[in-house]
């Protein structure tokens, strides 16, 4: 490493670790201010209090990564160009390439750090903040209750609605609960009043309910509906207790919760199960055509393929497995012939199936079954990959920022402190809020997975036309020099040339 690459690095490494604290700090002093209030309100040791935050800057640290690296070159490539020590380097044959090459270097270190930290820190550390939310909201349950709000009682298990809550004798008023535990039905109850208990065992709560109404959907049959009307009903919600316990087991883990390996294989099974179902939904077409003419059956094409692992993956699995130990596998017992193959091996040939050509006309249910099937494979499909482009193209966004910045901040050498904030916030805005419609979309298939890349695409390009027009612009103009290189001075000199005269 030069003596100038050193320096420049030294020059921004201040400014980074500065620009990653203040904003850090933010963001943890805002999700403070919204948490303190329903933590401090249950009764909780200052201790989880202080874990529940802690975990939080992992997520925190992973937005504001790009930030830092945005603030730090804007601010120090402006003080250095302020100062005329880009020109000096100009003069003495240093050219733009040369400067930027230990930045763009840093750049792409952070951004491999910042990927690394995303898909093996973050979503650990999102595991354990959310089951000790969970274990949180198990505890003193009608203190985490609030009036015209759907509180989640037990994760995506379990939500009461009450219009009005007495916190003395903990009465209800016009309760709503939706229960999903069921994976198979859907209840939601609807009750005038009720009262809520804990157990004698401080284990459970029991949810007593007066005059109210039971609706129960069945998911794989939309047209199966139920209600049933009851004077008072009790409804037990096992598992909320009155003191803090912690989860020592959590199998479950959301999206967020997930590295990219897991993910890719949630969407590789969830593209197989769609094509699966699409396959399906032909077949039943054609064959619901062909028992129009009297011609047999088709069966579908089961024949899927699984796909193969990103070369991240591979690469990840190549390395675990060279450096840990292998682990044992239970030999499974061979298993006798089935009836069929003994038959075959006694008659010395298949036997044939015979099938009928006459078929029943398809039902429109029935492709409707598929059809949805198909949707909800590919809608989960779709969420997990847009997940793992989230990953990779915040990460890239440490490389792109340093490609957008340096050219940027010798653009406007005088810009001062106000061009860091001000050029920060906008790019800041326009990024997350372009990342956030990306997601938005993709979900709801409207767009492509990879169509979160577009920022990125976008500022890329921007700084890619600045870096050219600042390579081959030999000299500055007249105008530019007159005004001092400020962004306010530069839009007042080309507001002064463009008016007619």
């Amino acid at each position: 490493m030069t003596r100038l690459s050193r320096y420049l690095l030294r020059s921004h490494f201040g400014p980074f670790v500065f620009a990653l604290s203040a904003c850090t700090s933010m963001l943890l002093l805002s999700q403070i201010a919204k948490r303190f209030g329903d933590l401090v309100g249950k009764g909780l040791p200052w201790s989880v209090i202080v874990e529940v935050f802690v975990l939080s800057l992992p997520f925190i640290i992973a937005m504001t990564l790009p930030m830092a690296v945005f603030v730090a070159v804007v601010y120090t490539m402006s003080r250095l160009a302020s100062d005329s020590e880009v020109t000096a380097m100009h003069a003495g044959g240093i050219s733009l390439g040369r400067v930027m090459r230990p930045l763009l270097l840093a750049g792409a270190g952070v951004t491999v750090a910042s990927f690394l930290f995303s898909d093996h820190v973050l979503p650990r550390s999102n595991h354990r903040l959310r089951t000790l939310y969970t274990d949180i909201a198990r505890k003193k349950p009608t203190f985490s209750i609030k009036e015209q709000v759907i509180n989640e009682v037990k994760r995506n298990r379990f939500f009461l609605r009450a219009a009005s809550i007495d916190p003395a004798t903990y009465t209800l008023r016009d309760v709503t609960i939706f229960n999903f535990a069921d994976q198979d039905r859907r209840r939601v109850i609807y009750a005038d009043s009720g009262y809520l208990a804990i157990t004698a065992d401080q284990e459970d709560a029991e949810l007593t309910l007066f005059d109210g109404v039971m609706h129960e959907f069945d998911r794989s049959d939309p047209r199966m509906f139920q209600q049933v009307g009851f004077a008072k009903d009790v409804v037990l919600i096992e598992g909320v207790g009155n003191e803090l316990k912690r989860s020592l087991t959590d199998s479950y883990r959301g999206d967020r919760e997930m590295g990219i390996c897991q993910m890719e294989q949630i969407v590789r099974a969830a593209r197989r199960e769609e094509r699966l179902a699409r396959r399906r939904l032909g077949a039943m077409r054609r064959n619901g055509l062909r028992a129009l003419v009297g011609l047999a059956a088709v069966d579908p094409d089961t024949a899927v393929s699984e796909g193969r692992e990103s070369i991240y993956c591979r690469a990840l699995l190549a390395g675990a497995s060279w450096l840990l130990p292998d682990t044992l596998r239970a030999q499974e017992r061979s298993r006798p012939d089935p009836a069929g193959a003994l038959r075959r091996l006694s008659t010395g040939r298949t036997p044939t199936i015979r099938r009928s050509n006459t078929l029943p006309l398809v039902r429109g249910s029935e492709l409707r079954v598929f059809e949805d099937r198909a949707r909800q494979a590919a809608i989960r499909g779709a969420h997990y990959q847009v997940e793992v482009h989230k990953k990779y193209a915040i990460a890239t966004a440490c490389f792109v920022f340093v490609l957008l910045g340096v050219p940027l901040a010798i653009r406007f050498p005088r810009g001062g402190i106000g061009l860091v904030i001000g050029v920060s916030f906008a790019i800041f805005t326009i990024y997350y809020i372009g990342l956030v419609a990306g997601e938005s979309f993709a979900d709801r298939l409207k767009v492509p997975p990879w169509f979160l890349w577009m920022p990125n695409l976008i500022f890329t390009a921007a700084g890619l036309a600045l870096l050219l027009h600042a390579r081959t612009e030999t000299r500055p103009r007249r105008h530019v020099i007159a005004a001092g290189g400020g962004l306010a001075e530069y839009l007042r000199a080309h507001f002064k040339l463009w008016r007619p005269h």
